[in-house]
């Protein structure tokens, strides 16, 4: 769900970019946006990002898809995929420009800015706390298993 979505309740033509991105970000890394956690990252999208800005975004691509003939093909996606999920939605390309971004493997790529609800808020980031905090009024939890 897009960030202006949301907080604000606002639908617009880039919350479909955005929801495409995470779409292709699951598929080039064989993993669901939810459910995914990784130290300082809340999803998939800030373990992308983090990632892509330290020069691993081969680490993120699932083995099933690695072909040493197609990883500059795979990077692009990936990159294409950070350009759709960026926080704001005027940073974002049209789905017109991500068309032509996948048709035309020539054509530059902009760099990205980091993704919406991708990391811990920095209040969130310190150190953590001595004992966990307790978000359950009745210590209860419910665990679904889902099937992938």
């Amino acid at each position: 769900m897009s960030p202006e979505y949301a907080i604000e309740g606002i639908f617009s033509i880039k919350s479909d970019v955005f929801s495409f991105g995470v779409l292709l970000l699951e598929i080039i890394s064989g993993k669901k946006n939810t459910g995914f956690y990784q130290t300082g990252s809340l999803n998939l999208l800030g373990y992308a990002w983090d990632m892509w800005t330290s020069n691993r975004g081969l680490d993120l691509i699932d083995p099933v898809l690695e072909d040493a003939s197609a990883e500059h093909l795979l990077l692009r996606y990936v990159n294409i995929g950070l350009l759709c999920v960026q926080e704001d939605a005027e940073d974002r390309p049209s789905m017109s420009d991500v068309v032509s971004m996948l048709q035309n493997e020539t054509v530059p790529l902009p760099s990205s800015n980091q993704p919406a609800f991708s990391h811990l808020s920095k209040a969130n980031s310190r150190s953590p706390p001595s004992r966990p905090e307790n978000y359950s009024v009745n210590d209860v939890t419910v665990t679904s298993l889902e099937a992938r």
